[in-house]
């Protein structure tokens, strides 16, 4: 895959515009760090910019894994649109327990995937979904709840 592609794709082990959407009625708690324990949460909503984790809270670009979330900070590994995401990005979810990751690639696909984060992921034997942040976060949604999932949100391009 060369990360240019639109719609969802799955690397890895198999799997057992501006608009906003409302996917859970969950309220949101203010931040929580979390520590690989637990259930991952629920995106409950998602729109240009915005994203809201349930019991965790409202961020622009976000990490979420099992147990938690945090905001998804580019500068801690000189994160780019391009070459994109890197194994250096993944490394937390995977510390954090998730088995499958789910990877948005904005909203209008800005955001690239370099194909070594897809080499790194399936060499550990880890499911990859790579889409839209829109379709990324209900890919992400419906693994969670029945897998150890962690994602990384980006919310605008």
């Amino acid at each position: 895959m060369d990360g240019m592609t639109s719609g969802s794709e799955t690397v890895g082990a198999p799997a057992g515009g501006g608009e906003s959407a409302d996917l859970s009625d969950a309220g949101v708690e203010g931040a929580q760090q979390g520590g690989g324990a637990g259930r991952s949460p629920r995106v409950a909503e998602v729109e240009w910019g915005r994203i809201v984790v349930a019991g965790v809270g409202e961020f622009k670009d976000v990490i979420v894994y099992p147990g938690g979330g945090r905001a998804w900070d580019w500068r801690e590994t000189g994160m780019r649109h391009r070459p994109g995401v890197r194994p250096v990005d993944v490394v937390e979810l995977l510390e954090r327990g998730a088995d499958v990751i789910v990877l948005s690639r904005g909203m209008d696909l800005v955001l690239q995937v370099d194909q070594t984060v897809l080499d790194f992921l399936a060499g550990k034997g880890i499911e990859v979904q790579v889409a839209e942040t829109r379709e990324a976060v209900r890919i992400y949604n419906e693994l969670s709840e029945h897998r150890a999932v962690g994602a990384l949100f980006h919310s605008t391009c």
